[in-house]
């Protein structure tokens, strides 16, 4: 995998767990921030960490920030800044931003703006958190998109006995079975014909809808 760079701007919570996890996968990332206590605390995580104004487009293209892989404006609590700070990376030609929106009018400012991607970590969060407290038989939900997830449950007892090919999910439901775990067994892209068992935990891909749908089966 090649190394890329990426910078984030605004050392908050979100940005500060966005740089560690980064920099642990093992790419470079240079943190900047106007405060510095918070690029002082960073400082020993990230590449490179400078307290900077990253409004100021001479600052940006001194640190040459239009050749980075993605620049993330992770300012939260400044709305002002935040898409201040969008405007001057996109005017200095910055092929990637990524932005953090604080609600969903700001977050239609920034895609007016043609950035190219708009984050509600908070709202997405709270998403993704209601959907497992209300799901019990789920293990576990990873979410792709706003429309497309991945979870892993138990099998529900009517797939018991059944072949794939006889519940035709992706037929039927538009949903793809990746994997079943059966005791200490995994069965990566298991073939048509595998009857499901007791127990079985299926990781199962398709639209959130239909995913609903297979939770709420017994």
């Amino acid at each position: 995998m090649r190394k890329k760079q990426f910078a984030v701007i605004g050392i908050g919570r979100f940005g500060e767990s966005l740089i560690s996890e980064l920099v642990r996968l093992g790419h470079e990332v240079l943190a900047i921030d106007t405060d510095e206590n918070r690029v002082d605390d960073i400082a020993s995580i990230a590449t490179q960490a400078v307290q900077a104004d990253a409004m100021d487009e001479k600052v940006l293209k001194a640190l040459d920030i239009v050749n980075f892989d993605a620049v993330v404006v992770a300012i939260g609590g400044d709305v002002e800044a935040n898409i201040l700070t969008s405007i001057t990376l996109k005017e200095i030609g910055v092929k990637k931003i990524i932005a953090k929106a604080h609600n969903t009018m700001h977050g239609k400012v920034l895609e007016k703006m043609g950035i190219n991607m708009v984050l509600y970590p908070e709202r997405d969060m709270a998403i993704r958190l209601a959907r497992n407290l209300v799901s019990t038989s789920i293990i576990e939900y990873i979410e792709l998109s706003s429309d497309h997830g991945i979870s892993e449950r138990t099998a529900p007892l009517n797939f018991v006995g059944k072949s794939l090919e006889e519940k035709a999910l992706r037929q039927r439901m538009d949903i793809t079975i990746l994997a079943v775990r059966s005791g200490s067994e995994i069965i990566v892209s298991p073939q048509a014909d595998y009857r499901i068992k007791a127990g079985d935990i299926i990781v199962a891909l398709g639209p959130v809808k239909q995913l609903e749908k297979l939770h709420e089966m017994d």
